[in-house]
């Protein structure tokens, strides 16, 4: 085509002239992360129809320079920061200046994510994680991560402010039940807040959120309604988050992680109590 290149994805049609890249077709705008749906209601009294809404859950396949990396399972919102947040926390990515292109399929269930390198070559090992939509990472966790280096304090009158802000902040949650919600916070007030089907892509989405929006994650405190696991932890220590606090349980690998990579583990954070399994002094007493 006499030095015009022609290549297709997953998500759409491009033209490339003279280094130029052009997008051929639109993408379709994001879902709002609920379906509606009508069940039936039984109790003592009798039944009843009711009018309401399930949360959305659908396969989301992250392609990287024209490959299919890996096809997650998620609520088709804030996909794109999802597969961002995916790359950087895989260490794939490190700022937005690693992406070239960044694109959406029409259907919502592809994103296309090409390099401004061309040498990504994919890992050979994932992990299936114990995440509850399926969640996989390529992370090791039995290699050596250094200690964050964080001086972070809060007080914990402030952690059980941030999480009622968190709750306020999910949305889809009032509407639907059954998603995860979490959110980075600088201790003041809320920075980002993300829900999912899954706890871990909760996570991934703050961190494409973050650097869509160029927010530094480093020393923040990330809340989450989900569970804490090995991954959950991962995910904190590539964000560079010293305190990371669920309303729910830790598992035992995420204790042992958090206590190593100098992570201050907060679980059962509800009302008026919490459950501190590492690091202990980071959360103040007033």
């Amino acid at each position: 085509m006499g030095g015009a290149a022609i290549w297709i994805s997953c998500s759409s049609l491009f033209l490339e002239v003279k280094g130029i890249t052009k997008q051929v077709t639109s993408k379709k705008s994001a879902g709002k992360g609920a379906v509606p749906v009508t069940y039936t209601t039984i109790t003592r009294g009798g039944r009843q129809s009711v009018a309401a809404e399930v949360i959305d859950e659908q396969a989301l396949s992250i392609c990287v320079n024209s490959r299919e990396l890996v096809t997650v399972m998620c609520t088709p919102i804030q996909q794109e920061a999802l597969a961002l947040g995916f790359l950087a926390n895989e260490n794939i990515i490190h700022s937005m200046a690693d992406v070239e292109l960044l694109q959406t399929c029409n259907a919502g269930t592809c994103v296309d994510v090409w390099l401004a390198h061309s040498d990504f070559q994919p890992p050979r090992h994932n992990i299936l994680t114990s995440g509850c939509a399926g969640g996989m990472t390529f992370d090791d966790f039995s290699a050596a991560h250094p200690p964050l280096e964080a001086g972070r304090h809060i007080a914990s009158s402030q952690l059980w402010a941030r999480m009622d802000d968190m709750h306020q902040a999910a949305t889809l949650y009032s509407r639907s039940r059954g998603v995860h919600c979490s959110a980075l916070s600088d201790g003041e007030r809320l920075l980002l807040s993300a829900e999912d089907v899954g706890r871990h892509n909760t996570l991934d989405k703050l961190r494409g959120l973050a650097l869509q929006q160029d927010i530094r994650t480093r020393d923040c405190i990330m809340l989450s309604t989900g569970r804490i696991s090995s991954e959950m932890i991962s995910k904190a220590w590539h964000m560079e988050v010293p305190i990371v606090c669920s309303r729910s349980s830790p598992t035992s690998l995420s204790v042992a992680l958090a206590k190593d990579w100098n992570i201050t583990l907060v679980g059962y954070l509800h009302q008026d109590s919490m459950n501190i399994y590492t690091h202990s002094e980071r959360i103040l007493l007033e």
